[in-house]
């Protein structure tokens, strides 16, 4: 078997073994090889996609023992494709926010936060590969306690208070998606995505077990709904976002619950099909809360002062925009919501970056009436966050533009009324993003009276200029040359099942 082929499962066994050393490494050594960990994860999974791409997708068995007793991953094209992104908006993140790691957290933690960084790097990756339902379980659960770890590690009252939200929502969550697992396994004998598909289709045919696997279904979309931060089940990702270190709100709001989302993907499409799934209904409960998410999220931000929890807010709409792509119930919508994992990943973690730059030139605060000003105070995270802000809005040439486009054109393919829904939510929030994005803008933009910051001479953290234009160019990138990555997206899907 070609070396490349095991890449992905090294990249996983790699990452797990570098939380161990990390854990016994001082801080400098822990951050550098954190750093290198994820640079080779994403040259490697590079190769990777340019493999699938030449020679197609490919299931790699783990061990000894064949399907239905072995453990396997599955790789394809948009597997890799996602692979290398979440790689590279984890490294541009821990980049820009390394100035703030050593002064947020304690000097005998910081082991422990790299440690985390590389086990979230581990779930994320393997819940991308996986083909085995309880090996994603298991995932699932390193994912929850790394994130928890990641939004606490700061240690103060309001990220304690944050950590303690996020880990009870995300239990409920982890024990419903545990209690559909374990149905679907009693029903099916399996744990492969592949075998549990086919039996699947088996009882479907026959009608057997109808309601046992209605009630998997929906307890494991439900599961990775409340996981995923999904409106109404939103309530503890503000706090989350806004308190963690610069770093770690980047990472969070980008990568985790972005994890969780493209889990589901492969639930409807390899275990079920997403025949089943439209025949019982779920993409159009979906839809529907998708589009509350995408109006309430909007509303919410509307009325915050502090700029965090502005961008944390503005995450809950982001979301219910994914869950809207999915519940348009076309192969377009699946997309779209892909595409707009990718544009707000590569968006929202520019935005927390930002933010944090524009704090630093305000008296480290995060209220807007301190910000004024600030993006003339600071220009290189002034303009990063223009371009962050103008992304969510939709302006062309940056992705979150491109984005919407897609769901626009998704929309015109559904059935029913979710046409003109559909349209109507894109409008509404659209205008509701402006509001409050905009108004973000003029404030960094309107001279302070008084003010006599010297910005000539402010010269921001070089890791944070690096990540910032970076940031900058992927956003550029992923509205310009979306053609591309859209067609590499619906080939990947396209051999999904």
């Amino acid at each position: 078997m070609d070396i490349i082929q095991s890449f992905p499962l090294f990249n996983i066994v790699m990452s797990l073994m570098s939380g161990v050393i990390s854990s016994l490494l001082p801080r400098r050594k822990a951050k550098a090889l954190s750093l290198a960990l994820v640079g080779v994860a994403g040259i490697m999974n590079s190769i990777v996609l340019w493999h699938v791409s030449v020679h197609g997708q490919y299931t790699y068995m783990m061990g000894h023992f064949p399907a239905p007793w072995g453990n396997e991953i599955r790789v394809g094209v948009l597997e890799a494709v996602l692979a290398v992104f979440f790689c590279a908006i984890m490294f541009l993140s821990l980049l820009g926010g390394e100035r703030y790691l050593d002064m947020d957290i304690e000097e005998t933690k910081a082991n422990l936060y790299f440690t985390m960084i590389d086990l979230m790097l581990t779930s994320l990756l393997a819940l991308i590969y996986t083909n085995d339902m309880f090996t994603a379980y298991v995932f699932v659960e390193i994912n929850t306690i790394a994130a928890g770890a990641l939004i606490m590690i700061r240690n103060n009252g309001h990220t304690l208070v944050a950590a303690t939200k996020y880990m009870i929502m995300s239990l409920v969550g982890s024990g419903l998606l545990l209690l559909g697992l374990s149905m679907l396994y009693g029903v099916t004998g399996h744990l492969l995505m592949v075998n549990m598909h086919e039996q699947i289709v088996k009882y479907t045919q026959t009608g057997e077990y109808a309601m046992p696997l209605t009630v998997a279904m929906a307890l494991m979309s439900v599961g990775l709904a409340i996981k995923s931060a999904l409106f109404p089940f939103h309530t503890w990702l503000p706090d989350a976002y806004a308190y963690a270190t610069p770093a770690s709100a980047a990472i969070l709001s980008s990568l985790v619950s972005k994890g969780y989302i493209f889990l589901l993907f492969k639930i409807f499409y390899r275990v079920f099909g997403f025949g089943f799934v439209l025949d019982h209904k779920v993409t159009n409960l979906l839809f529907a809360f998708g589009i509350a998410g995408m109006i309430v999220g909007s509303v919410m931000a509307i009325y915050q002062h502090d700029v965090r929890r502005l961008i944390a807010f503005s995450s809950i709409a982001q979301i219910g925009y994914i869950y809207m792509g999915i519940g348009l119930a076309v192969s377009m919508g699946t997309v779209a919501a892909v595409f707009h994992i990718m544009s707000h990943a590569a968006s929202k973690s520019m935005l927390f970056i930002a933010a944090k730059g524009l704090s630093d030139v305000s008296g480290d605060s995060k209220d807007f009436s301190a910000l004024q000003g600030s993006g003339l105070r600071n220009k290189l995270s002034g303009i990063a966050f223009s371009v962050g802000a103008l992304s969510m809005v939709g302006i062309p040439l940056f992705a979150g533009f491109t984005s919407k486009v897609y769901f626009a054109e998704a929309a015109l393919m559904a059935e029913g009324g979710k046409l003109s829904v559909a349209m109507v939510a894109l409008a509404i929030s659209t205008i509701l993003n402006a509001i409050y994005f905009i108004r973000a803008l003029i404030t960094i933009y309107t001279p302070k009276e008084g003010d006599d910051f010297d910005a000539a001479s402010y010269r921001p953290p070089a890791t944070m200029a690096v990540a910032l234009l970076c940031f900058i160019l992927l956003n550029l990138f992923l509205g310009t040359w979306s053609n591309s990555i859209e067609q590499a997206i619906a080939a990947g899907l396209g051999s999904f099942e």
